[in-house]
């Protein structure tokens, strides 16, 4: 008998009753931290590119995009918070004089930076 294409390529079968099964395995991937960011572009993916999802998934790639996803998204966030503060004059200065000021623009500013993160690198 011929040996299938499976078998070519070094697959193997297990005899269950009276069919052949593939004996297939899962890869092992380093399981690195995933944060926020990570998460909403998993959520994303799942949602909205279903394909792209599973790929990732079944080659073993996912942890390690989803990590790398996180990492990029965190630093611009924080880059952006910083730029932002500096141009609008949001100092240590006013958060000792003025606390609720500080924090009603640093809330503004953090707000502002989420939005560009997750439509420039979460959302695509």
């Amino acid at each position: 008998m011929e040996k299938s294409l499976f078998e070519q390529t070094g697959g193997t079968y297990t005899q269950v009753g009276d069919y052949l099964l593939p004996n297939l395995t899962i890869f092992e991937e380093e399981q690195k931290y995933i944060g926020i960011w990570g998460q909403r572009h998993a959520r994303y993916l799942r949602q909205h590119h279903k394909i792209l999802y599973m790929n990732l998934l079944t080659s073993g790639k996912l942890n390690n995009y989803l990590s790398d996803i996180d990492k990029q998204a965190e630093d611009m966030f924080l880059r952006l918070v910083k730029e932002i503060a500096g141009r609008e004059g949001v100092t240590e200065q006013l958060k000792a004089n003025n606390q609720m000021a500080w924090i009603n623009q640093m809330n503004n500013i953090r707000n502002r930076a989420a939005e560009i993160v997750n439509a420039d690198i979460i959302f695509i």
